[in-house]
């Protein structure tokens, strides 16, 4: 029974000092779990800004001024760089947009991560 006693003794603080020891590991992953949803939501904000794009120049006469208006008012993600190109009865909206990874202690581990997106359309008659 004493031998019992005495290890239980010298256990006395150990999951306090487990815990101390594993904390900013697990703090570390549970932020860079966040700064990946950041990047997923700005992944699906560029995405619908490129559908927006594209079905505002297929539908319009000036299928570079539509798009563009059409991207900028779809998501509040600035600067947005869009390009919007004509091909063969078809139109091409590509979105960029530069994502800073500022989630703190991972965003200074991380470069900026440049989303993209691209959707064509038929051009329809305005």
């Amino acid at each position: 029974m004493t031998a019992r006693l005495r290890s239980t003794e010298h256990d006395r603080g150990q999951a306090t000092v487990e815990l101390s020891l594993a904390l900013p590991m697990v703090c570390l992953l549970l932020f860079a779990v966040v700064q990946v949803a950041v990047i997923g939501r700005g992944q699906l904000a560029v995405q619908l800004a490129a559908r927006e794009a594209a079905r505002a120049a297929a539908v319009a006469a000036d299928p570079v001024g539509a798009g563009n208006t059409a991207a900028h008012r779809a998501v509040a993600l600035r600067p947005l760089v869009v390009e919007i190109s004509e091909h063969g009865g078809t139109v091409t909206a590509t979105v960029r947009y530069t994502d800073t990874t500022s989630v703190p202690l991972v965003g200074v581990l991380l470069p900026d991560v440049v989303l993209s997106a691209t959707v064509t359309m038929a051009l329809e008659p305005p």
